[in-house]
């Protein structure tokens, strides 16, 4: 049998003595000269070792794995081969028992083997993922050591081991000054003993969307199968997620490799790995209860290299994602698109530094505040692996970006993270001990000084575990981030049928008069879910054919904390003796003159008006009792009087309009709070006629 080789990039290397401190013992080879008196043990265990091998060389994690066997019963035979000993160390640091690495690397440094330097880096990884940082630090030193520094052949070597004794420099620092939270694993109802990543909660909190590499499908790649990826959802009932379902055949090909990118703010657009054209970005919508068959994005979005993950912004007009294009060293970095007024996206463009690093950059979300970047990064200050990490948009430029922290972050890889709109609670995937399986999907809650009792009417954005795998607590207070984000969740029925209706919502930024984001609400519930972010004055327009147009007025101008609110809109056909609201028609105080926030409210007049010619209305104008009433009379008149003029100046025949001034008399809320008077200074109209 020919003696094994691994081929690491570090070639043999004259034996010296070491700074730690370990024996030397003499390497043994699986030869007949080693073992004179046992022929049959040797020719079995080099059977083992040449099916762990075959498996081992395949170079996945998951044949790594499978090969584990095959080389611990040839150890057991001859447990003093430095080669064999640091494939076993190896094989054990790519699953979730890395702590029986230790052992087999340690035994490896003590041979006399020319792999020393191979087994001394490996050695370093073993305590860095261990948490025995000083200890990796040392090995790693001994590693460089060894190596030629001179020789072009280590420059790569060198740089590793430069990057990972930092990454042990930081792993001490954050581990000193823990964040607050706890850690949940989501449990063996949905974790598996494979693969779990990429968790996309869906607008209500019902449905989790994910992507795992399980048996439902296998490609065979060498000597051993492995599974391709497919996107699979789990629902909420009762507090506890059901099994994992995988999405039909419209979302997930039959033989190719398919994974959720990304969700929408309000849940119903899909982002999604179309593993054509060397893997690119595509989308399906939520039509009624199913998904559409996946779009391709386009060309602006996607190229001849890699896409994967893509994050939309909160109002829908600029898509942030991670490609490797136009780098020679394969890495990834984020990339941005902007849509224009038509709706077609424009080409990407870098997002640059201070985000970009010289390494990869994965798995981008911006938050629904529209300013907050998360994203991965096995470079910036990571304490390994890849991290998470966050920058804000502040002053036309992102801010340099801010690790995490422990227990958020470990020395293994840290991905996929996703906070909700409250910032309260969060998701990601990860690949750390105590796991179910490879990477596993974890559950973050940021606290302050106590665990909170969670309820399922919390929050009906979170999913709540019921018997977590695993918790972490630690135990520093921070200041949980309470991200100034409004969530309106809009239900829109028909108002004498109750039944939901396909309505287009538009909102509208008052102070600029312009139209921020236009959806369409689900056509089998009539609900649709969009996060606003403080600090403006919105504009919320509801049309459907055949009825009447419905607005609200969301002024959130001065909110700095999160909110939720809920509206059960219910619209009126064009009939005679209907009354609309018009929330978004505003004066100046004690005036009739229009205020220019007041622009796209009556454009949305002057449309319905053109859309239904024989409609005829009356526009009145309403105060609180506050003041004189014959004041209130006119000032009520004058303002319904200065919507007409405006009506009529955009082209609307005079006779189809009337106008009148109620004043106080009739008030649709009590007079007695400042909420309540808000309410009746009001605008109105009424459908008179309609043929």
């Amino acid at each position: 049998m020919k003696k094994i080789h691994i081929y690491y990039g570090i070639v043999a290397l004259a034996l010296l003595s070491t700074n730690l401190t370990f024996a030397q013992q003499q390497n043994v080879e699986f030869e007949k000269k080693y073992f004179p008196k046992n022929k049959e043990g040797l020719k079995f265990a080099k059977e083992q070792l040449e099916l762990g091998v075959e498996r081992y060389q395949q170079g996945s994690v998951l044949h790594k794995l499978t090969a584990l066997p095959y080389l611990l019963a040839a150890n057991d035979f001859n447990p003093n081969n430095a080669e064999l000993n640091i494939m076993i160390g190896d094989c054990y640091l790519r699953s979730t028992e890395k702590d029986q690495a230790l052992p087999y690397l340690e035994k490896a440094v003590n041979l006399s083997s020319p792999l020393k330097a191979k087994a001394y880096m490996l050695l370093g990884e073993a305590y860095h993922l261990n948490y025995e940082f000083d200890k990796a630090i040392a090995a790693f030193a001994e590693c460089k050591r060894l190596l030629n520094v001179k020789a072009k052949t280590y420059s790569s070597d060198m740089q590793r081991i430069a990057k990972k004794t930092a990454e042990c420099e930081t792993a001490k620092e954050l581990i000193k000054n823990p964040v607050n939270v706890f850690i949940d694993n989501f449990g063996a109802v949905v974790n598996s003993s494979f693969s779990e990543y990429g968790p996309l909660i869906n607008a209500d909190g019902s449905n989790l969307y994910f992507t795992s590499s399980r048996p439902d499908t296998k490609t065979i790649v060498g000597v051993e199968e492995t599974f391709n990826e497919n996107i699979y959802v789990t629902y909420r009932k009762d507090g506890e997620w059901t099994a994992p379902v995988k999405l039909d055949n419209s979302i997930n090909s039959v033989n190719g490799n398919d994974a959720a990118a990304g969700i929408s703010p309000s849940g119903d657009i899909l982002f999604v790995f179309l593993s054509d054209n060397g893997g690119d970005l595509g989308y399906t919508v939520l039509n009624g209860n199913t998904w559409t068959p996946k779009q391709t994005l386009g060309n602006a979005i996607n190229s001849s290299a890699h896409e994967a993950s893509a994050s939309l912004s909160p109002d829908g007009r600029t898509l942030y994602f991670v490609s490797n294009r136009n780098n020679p060293n394969g890495n990834h970095q984020i990339y941005y698109s902007n849509r224009d007024i038509q709706g077609i996206w424009m080409p990407a463009r870098p997002i640059g530094k201070p985000v970009a690093s010289e390494y990869d950059e994965r798995a981008v979300f911006i938050h629904p505040n529209g300013k907050t970047l998360y994203f991965s990064s096995n470079g910036h200050n990571t304490m390994g692996g890849y991290d998470i990490f966050r920058s804000d948009f502040e002053n036309g430029t992102w801010t340099t970006p801010v690790n995490m922290g422990y227990p958020i972050n470990t020395p293994e890889d840290d991905l996929f993270f996703m906070l909700n709109a409250s910032g309260r609670y969060a998701y990601f995937s990860s690949f750390r001990k105590g796991g179910l399986g490879l990477y596993d999907l974890y559950r973050i809650t940021f606290i302050g000084e106590e665990k909170p009792t969670i309820s399922v009417s919390e929050d009906n954005l979170i999913a709540y575990m019921q018997s977590p795998l695993n918790e972490i607590l630690v135990e520093k207070k921070v200041q949980v981030d309470q991200t100034a984000v409004t969530l309106i969740k809009v239900t829109v029925k028909d108002a004498k049928t109750n039944a939901p209706i396909a309505a287009n919502i538009e909102i509208t930024d008052n102070d600029l008069s312009e139209i921020i984001a236009a959806f369409t609400t689900n056509s089998q519930t009539g609900s649709y879910m969009v996060a606003l972010p403080s600090g403006k004055n919105y504009g919320l327009a509801v049309k459907a054919k055949d009825y009447l147009f419905y607005s609200e007025n969301i002024d959130i101008r001065d909110h700095t904390e999160y909110q939720e609110i809920q509206k059960e809109i219910l619209m009126n056909s064009a009939k005679v003796g209907e009354k609309v609201v018009l929330s978004n028609i505003f004066f100046k105080v004690g005036s009739a003159e229009l205020s220019e926030a007041s622009t796209m409210e009556l454009n949305r007049m002057v449309t319905m008006l053109n859309e239904l010619p024989n409609l005829r209305i009356e526009v009145s104008g309403h105060t609180d009792n506050t003041g004189p009433a014959e004041f209130n009379q006119m000032l009520s008149k004058n303002r319904a009087n200065a919507v007409v003029d405006y009506l009529i100046r955009a082209g609307i025949s005079a006779d189809r309009l009337t106008y009148v001034g109620y004043g106080s008399d009739q008030p649709i809320a009590p007079n007695t709070t400042a909420e309540g008077r808000t309410a009746n200074r009001r605008t109105e109209f009424k459908v008179l006629e309609t043929e």
